[in-house]
């Protein structure tokens, strides 16, 4: 049984370029429209639905939560699942404090504010400035489009949010710019996703991290996209040998509930005091509950083991294609996080790939973003892959 479709409506703001087909329900890694058509995603709501679609384990989350009655309190007092979370948060990770808000975009700002208050108690006022490399995805926020190398996005708002600049990722050139004296910190992330899925060299992510200690400078890791398993490892720093002084995460950490966190150092929380920042929702005890089932599922050795698995031949099988076809210039990709650089605009291609029933995303004018549910299975990857050759042409 099918639902009738409901007629597009002026009413929202038009910010988005939304697909036609009006979803109404989801189970496993496929969604299913008004007219009963069957869509399989290698978008996961960019990057969000880790654990795909009317998950037995997240609706029971859910439930759970419900019952307590304790949907929102306010941060004003305690309740256990966010405590339990931090917890988690801390013995997976380099981190000793969390700080939990509703997405990415406002962990991103956060953990902005945490590197300049540090800052200024380690350095004095001059020492505030923060550094972003080119390719940079940060968020859309007033801080965090300063940060974002996209001048789409940057130049209606101008004069952006001063001491945030972008710079190339060239050592050489950030040897210049990072400097005891006016740099409070460097934020990157390990693998670009807005910026075309690039995976930065794990070698100059390596010696960054030497500047930045050498020079008394916060290193920032933005995992919102590439963390959680996404890339085979729970967090994405893991695979670069590398800790950072503060990490910011997101999409997936309460299966499409809005979640987001900052992991940080002991020295840099000692800079934050009461008052200094807050959230009316960030780290509710609904919201929370759910995110610690999830963290328990993405964080389980055998998943892990099945994205690096299927991550490594997925990739393959994405070059195999490179080789088939003279449309597609370039593969790049980890786990199941994969670009892939094509002749034509992308967004074409994401249309005719809705069209066989394949819903895929976009990462700049040219490069096709792939983010399949982590729980996707060998037989669902390989019909993808057909409906995405069939959508390339």
């Amino acid at each position: 049984m099918t639902a009738a479709a409901l007629p597009m409506t002026d009413a929202l703001l038009a910010l988005y370029r939304r697909a036609p087909m009006e979803f109404v329900r989801a189970d496993g890694v496929r969604l299913f429209d008004a007219e009963g058509r069957a869509f399989l995603d290698f978008a996961a709501g960019i990057a969000v639905n880790s654990l795909g679609y009317n998950d037995a384990g997240v609706r029971q989350a859910m439930l759970e939560a419900l019952e307590t009655g304790l949907i929102h309190t306010s941060n004003l007092y305690r309740t256990a699942p966010g405590e339990r979370l931090a917890e988690k948060l801390v013995a997976a990770s380099f981190a000793d404090r969390v700080f939990f808000c509703n997405s990415g975009a406002e962990a991103n700002e956060g953990a902005f504010k945490m590197a300049r208050k540090w800052g200024k108690l380690a350095g004095g006022v001059a020492k505030h400035e923060i550094i972003s490399l080119r390719g940079a995805f940060h968020g859309r926020l007033f801080g965090t489009v300063a940060a974002t190398d996209r001048p789409q996005y940057r130049n209606p708002f101008r004069p952006l949010a001063g001491g945030i600049h972008i710079h190339e990722r060239d050592l050489h050139e950030l040897s210049k710019v990072i400097t005891d004296e006016t740099t409070c910190a460097v934020i990157l992330e390990p693998v670009q996703g807005e910026g075309g899925v690039r995976v930065l060299d794990a070698g100059f992510v390596r010696e960054l991290r030497a500047l930045t200690a050498e020079r008394n400078v916060l290193l920032i890791l933005d995992e919102i996209q590439c963390g959680y398993g996404r890339t085979g490892t729970f967090f994405a720093y893991e695979q670069f040998r590398i800790t950072p002084d503060l990490l910011t995460i997101a999409k997936p950490m309460a299966a499409g509930l809005p979640m987001g966190a900052v992991l940080t150092t002991q020295r840099v929380a000692d800079a934050m005091l009461p008052g200094d920042h807050g959230t009316t929702f960030g780290g509710g005890p609904l919201v929370a509950h759910v995110a610690n089932h999830v963290f328990d599922r993405l964080n389980d050795p055998k998943l892990l083991a099945h994205v690096t698995k299927e991550g490594k031949w997925f990739g393959g099988q994405l070059a195999a294609l490179a080789q088939r076809s003279a449309k597609l210039r370039a593969v790049r990709g980890r786990g199941l996080m994969w670009g892939l650089d094509v002749t034509e605009p992308a967004k074409d291609i994401v249309a005719r790939a809705m069209e066989h029933g394949l819903l895929i995303v976009s990462a700049g004018d040219h490069t096709l973003r792939l983010l399949p549910p982590l729980v996707m299975t060998r037989d669902d990857l390989k019909q993808g892959l057909e409906k995405l050759e069939a959508a390339i042409g």
